[in-house]
């Protein structure tokens, strides 16, 4: 098992930033990738940003160029950095955790943090 704390959200001005932060423990071994997703009301889960064990990145269109995702190894932690915020940013973000022990996947999430932009 795989715990995940994050911490970092809030409330901040459009054109604001914060950071993100996801702490994992646990039965951190074998862990492939790490990332963010969001979930703004009405709306599905999406993925915002991830990055692998090896430092490869991926993010949503709608946040290239503003969000970084980067990893602390040896703390087990990912971050997010959300620069130039804007109102559609506002939403729960969840942390995510894929690991891969023998040829079996496994998937974790965080509690979830609320990020809400203001306009």
């Amino acid at each position: 098992q795989v715990q995940l704390v994050e911490s970092g959200g809030g409330l901040v001005q459009a054109g604001g930033s914060l950071r993100l932060s996801c702490a994992a423990s646990g039965s951190i071994f074998s862990i492939n990738a790490m990332g963010w997703y969001r979930q703004a009301p009405g709306k599905q889960r999406e993925l915002v940003a991830r990055i692998t064990n090896v430092g490869g990145t991926y993010y949503a269109d709608s946040v290239k160029g503003r969000f970084t995702i980067s990893r602390d190894n040896a703390k087990n932690t990912a971050y997010l950095q959300m620069n130039s915020l804007k109102p559609e940013d506002t939403a729960v973000y969840y942390c995510n955790v894929v690991q891969t022990i023998a040829t079996m996947g496994y998937e974790y999430w965080g509690q979830g943090t609320q990020v809400t932009v203001s306009s």
